[in-house]
């Protein structure tokens, strides 16, 4: 399986959600580069089950850095390593979807193509956990950024923007066994004009190629994405107001043409409602080769959307470090 990403700013994730642990080789990092361990523990603990309804496995998350310079704590142009260890793991939660999977997860696609020494506990390669080293690497990334700014949100759950009635969709999801889905919108500001390509390495074409690795992402829309079919030309057009190519809206997110404007660049993602809910299914059983109900238990988040917001923007700005450094 592939699990690299890059040109320049080449990544490579490895582990499993029930393995020794997870983490992310980065190569093409310059010398000099500051990296010590509490530079990741924010949007470490962003990415945190903090709520209810989200999932009660807590890890300790403390990442241990290979490749940097013990007294500098600076890069030293070779490869860094992030490693996390696992710990609280419980593979017994996942043995039923070996002949029983889940609807809507990978556990059955993944069994096919990797074969039946392929371990599906906690969801294998495609699990939520692989979204840590995500995170690490984004932290990595923004130190390439130093003038980029994220401004990174939920902007809705179920359908819903406002955030007292988000809690209340959680909690009626929670208690009848369902899950929800939800809409996060990245913003960076102080993009560099130029980045991309037209084509095949469009600045679209990249970040969407990152989110689309993001587990539950299902549609990445920029600027006003599909609602900008509901308007004329005429309306949606961005008027170019100075010299440096500002302009008086920002329907394009930020790029033309695959290449960025100096316009914030601003990307909406599509997260799926969590695939893994305990209220029973009727699905496929294939050590009795018939459709019976499947309940699925063990800890899983009713709406992984509030957590994935700081892997979208990790995912965002590996993808702008990777475009300057090309």
């Amino acid at each position: 399986m592939s699990n690299l990403f890059g040109s320049k700013l080449r990544v490579t994730i490895f582990g499993s959600s029930h393995g020794e642990g997870v983490g992310a080789t980065v190569e093409g990092l310059p010398a000099g580069i500051s990296l010590t361990a509490d530079l990741f523990s924010d949007d470490i603990e962003r990415r945190r089950p903090t709520k209810v309804g989200e999932t009660r496995r807590v890890e300790s998350d403390t990442v241990t850095l290979l490749g940097v310079d013990a007294e500098t704590h600076c890069t030293t142009g070779d490869r860094v390593t992030l490693h996390f260890q696992n710990s609280n793991i419980r593979s017994s939660d996942y043995s039923q979807f070996e002949e029983h999977p889940r609807p809507s997860h990978a556990d059955l696609v993944q069994k096919r193509k990797y074969g039946e020494s392929y371990n599906l506990a906690g969801g294998g390669i495609a699990s939520g956990r692989m979204t840590l080293p995500l995170v690490a690497v984004g932290v990595i990334a923004k130190q390439l950024l130093s003038d980029t700014r994220f401004s990174t949100r939920v902007v809705s759950i179920g359908g819903e923007s406002d955030p007292d009635r988000i809690e209340t969709l959680i909690e009626e999801a929670r208690l009848t066994g369902d899950s929800l889905g939800g809409i996060v919108e990245c913003r960076a500001t102080g993009v560099p004009a130029l980045l991309g390509e037209p084509f095949f390495d469009s600045a679209e074409s990249i970040i969407s190629h990152l989110l689309f690795s993001i587990p539950a992402v299902k549609g990445v829309e920029f600027g006003d994405g599909f609602s900008g079919t509901l308007k004329r030309g005429s309306e949606r057009n961005d008027a170019i107001i100075d010299a440096e190519g500002h302009t008086a809206t920002n329907n394009e997110g930020g790029i033309n043409g695959g290449i960025t404007n100096g316009n914030d660049l601003v990307v909406r993602v599509a997260i799926k409602p969590t695939a893994s809910i305990s209220r029973p299914q009727n699905t496929y059983n294939f050590s009795h080769a018939a459709i019976e109900p499947l309940t699925i238990t063990g800890r899983h988040d009713v709406c992984i959307a509030r957590r994935a917001a700081v892997v979208v923007e990790a995912m965002v700005a590996l993808a702008l470090a990777e475009l300057s450094m090309r």
